[in-house]
């Protein structure tokens, strides 16, 4: 530990849990647009189609699903392969620059897969790919065939991974849709939004940004937090270099363990009693997921609750921290606190259930009951 972080003052996990909330919108509900949302939460975690709704509608007052359905047919927003590998809904102009960002780990993500690609050469796989997906959006499927006939000794699923992790490829619509289906078709982001990405840099170049900005967001949207953090939103390693070019002009505090964390010097961080309601979250919510040490949302004792081998569940917060999944069953809203609620929490998450329930699925009757308490 430096001197300067010894004597930068400490935050609690509470008072984290509090200024987190409050970057993330679920301290009170805001009345940001959905795109507007969408961008100050730098994309929505969308491993499947309805978590950003369930999402936003978390975070937004009056939002309605399909003002975010709008958005992605129209292009202004899209379903894409980004941070820690894993579809996220973007800005146009997110998708454009962050892509690039991670870039490096979508490098690195083909190593796993070398074996099935001996023989290939990427860049000209990636010319092939691109050519096919912008003649017609294609599915995996039919990106794996057309370019297995190219090098039909190589293994199929390798090829398409490897067209995914050198291609920013987007899905198309009407996937993605409220209410609506449609299977994965993908083509580039360049030619589903008519301009080029950007090109960003990790050091400073005259041909591009730096991640410094994206730095910044970061903290908007989830700080304080560490340098560690940041790299365990993006999937990304070696961004201490752009934390340090910006100390200057940001606060530094310390957690209760001495790790540094850097901070915004005008952003929010309420006081730890300040009241936070329960909120509905989807499985894989970005405020689970966006940081090295998850005990700011995670209490220890909560630890792997919230997912069983592959399968995440939806998630109950009660005064702010994780403390129950959920599950639509029917027409049955069903809650399971990982332990006792008090009659007045129960009445407090019943009626935030309620208002989920009204946002997201209006004019359909749904019990609301409180299942098994987990792990008791």
């Amino acid at each position: 530990m430096t001197k300067t972080t010894a004597s930068a003052p400490v935050l609690s996990p509470r008072a984290l849990n509090r200024a987190t909330l409050d970057r993330q919108l679920l301290l009170r509900r805001s009345g940001l647009s959905a795109k507007a949302a969408v961008g100050h939460l730098l994309g929505l975690q969308a491993q499947n189609v309805k978590p950003p709704y369930y999402a936003l509608a978390a975070r937004l007052d009056g939002f309605a699903p399909e003002e975010l359905s709008e958005l992605m047919a129209d292009r202004e927003v899209v379903r894409i392969v980004t941070m820690r590998s894993t579809i996220h809904t973007h800005t146009a102009e997110d998708c454009l620059t962050l892509r690039p960002l991670v870039q490096p780990a979508r490098d690195r993500e083909l190593i796993n897969f070398r074996k099935g690609l001996q023989g290939v050469d990427l860049d000209r796989l990636a010319v092939l790919a691109r050519e096919l997906v912008e003649a017609e959006p294609r599915t995996m499927k039919q990106l794996r065939e057309a370019l297995l006939a190219e090098w039909p000794d190589a293994d199929p699923q390798a090829l398409a991974i490897a067209a995914r992790c050198k291609l920013p490829l987007v899905q198309v619509t009407p996937r993605g849709l409220w209410g609506r289906s449609g299977q994965v078709a993908l083509t580039t982001a360049e030619h589903w939004l008519g301009r080029p990405a950007e090109p960003t840099h990790t050091e400073p170049t005259p041909t591009g940004p730096t991640p410094d900005a994206t730095v910044l967001r970061y903290l908007a949207a989830f700080g304080p937090a560490s340098v560690k953090d940041m790299q365990t939103w993006a999937g990304l390693t070696r961004l201490r270099d752009a934390f340090e070019r910006l100390r200057p002009q940001l606060r530094i505090f310390r957690d209760e363990n001495g790790v540094e964390l850097f901070d915004l010097p005008e952003a929010s961080r309420p006081a730890e009693d300040t009241p936070a309601a329960p909120r509905f979250l989807p499985e894989f919510d970005n405020l689970l997921l966006s940081h090295a040490d998850r005990t700011r949302v995670v209490p220890k004792e909560y630890w792997g609750r919230s997912w069983q081998g592959n399968q995440a569940y939806c998630t109950l917060l009660v005064d702010g921290f994780l403390a129950g999944i959920w599950k639509l069953t029917g027409d049955t809203l069903v809650v399971e606190p990982f332990d006792r609620l008090t009659k007045a929490q129960q009445e407090d998450v019943t009626a935030e259930g309620e208002r989920m329930l009204g946002t997201l699925h209006p004019g359909t009757p749904y019990d609301i009951r409180f299942g098994t308490v987990v792990g008791r």
